[in-house]
């Protein structure tokens, strides 16, 4: 792993602009860049996501397992620090988010032991943040 990543950027489809804000400006307290009126820009812990408005159906969800989780497929987030990781996790549950999978800790005692936490947005797009002890292990095998 590098010492300074450069930024990703993704683009997703959201179905309610005013919901969008409220959960990723409000609820997960990411900083809005530019918008439109169609899209808005959030950074997300240095990387560019944009939603874009996407009226009609949400998608269908699939899931694959992992360490007895049905991890919903697909999924974006961030791979965040402990503490961070932890705060996001009250900040969730303070604000009544459900989790697809409730934050804990998986691959116990094994290289890639992390903790993880999945939900939805507003739009049924599935985020996981996860956080490991010893950051280094990312991609350890």
């Amino acid at each position: 792993m590098t010492e300074s990543l450069d930024p990703f950027h993704l683009a997703l489809p959201v179905y309610d602009l005013a919901e969008t804000r409220k959960f990723y400006g409000g609820i997960l307290g990411l900083p809005e860049g530019r918008s439109a009126d169609h899209w808005i820009d959030y950074d997300l812990f240095g990387h560019q996501v944009v939603m874009h408005l996407m009226p009609g159906k949400k998608g269908e969800r699939h899931t694959n397992p992992v360490d007895g989780d049905n991890v919903p497929v697909p999924h974006f987030g961030v791979v965040v620090t402990m503490e961070k990781w932890d705060s996001l996790a009250e900040k969730l549950r303070s604000h009544g988010v459900t989790f697809v999978i409730e934050p804990h800790i998986r691959f116990k005692g094994q290289v890639g032991e992390q903790a993880t936490m999945f939900f939805l947005d507003p739009s049924g797009n599935a985020m996981e943040f996860k956080a490991f002890a010893d950051r280094s292990k990312l991609f350890a095998k």
